[in-house]
């Protein structure tokens, strides 16, 4: 399952990679076009998909690495049930969020199924897409580390362990 993960992530890594890379390209044709006094109506439009797609994936790799931001002052300092108990209220609402997403996602998705967008010849549908699988990785992976907390082990993407009865009375 870890191999399986982790080529999922590096093929997660690899198409964020190539979309940098379109939408330099897209932003740099859209700038070169007004330079030239010939703009290319599609590039706005395109940069502002790319834009989104980016975002997600980058949301979503955030999410598989546990990098998003996390002030945990005040949770550190509870013991160690205490500690848990929030970790699972937290883990809880984080899957609820990515569920939320991933639902929405898909009432967003058909609603615009059958609109066009304005410069380029796809459906509109394509601007929320990305948040299909945003959603449902936000999900899946708060649930995984709610696996974690619950069998005992300590915050998943930190390298130290959950606080002890001891250190909350130091």
């Amino acid at each position: 399952m870890k191999s399986l993960l982790a080529w999922a992530d590096r093929l997660l890594m690899a198409v964020a990679g190539l979309v940098v890379v379109v939408l330099l390209g897209t932003v740099t044709a859209g700038i070169v076009s007004r330079a030239l006094n010939h703009p290319l109506g599609w590039t706005d439009e395109a940069s502002g998909f790319l834009m989104v797609w980016l975002a997600c994936l980058g949301w979503m790799l955030a999410t598989r690495h546990g990098a998003h931001i996390r002030i945990n002052v005040f949770q550190d300092k509870l013991p160690r049930t205490a500690w848990r108990a929030t970790e699972v209220a937290i883990l809880l609402s984080v899957a609820l969020v990515g569920a939320v997403v991933a639902w929405y996602s898909v009432h967003l998705i058909r609603t615009n199924a059958d609109m066009e967008a304005l410069s380029l010849p796809v459906s509109a549908a394509w601007l929320y897409v990305p948040l299909l699988p945003a959603g449902i990785v936000t999900l899946l992976q708060a649930l995984a580390d709610l696996v974690v907390v619950l069998r005992g082990g300590a915050d998943p993407h930190v390298q130290i362990a959950a606080p002890t009865a001891q250190d909350a009375v130091l």
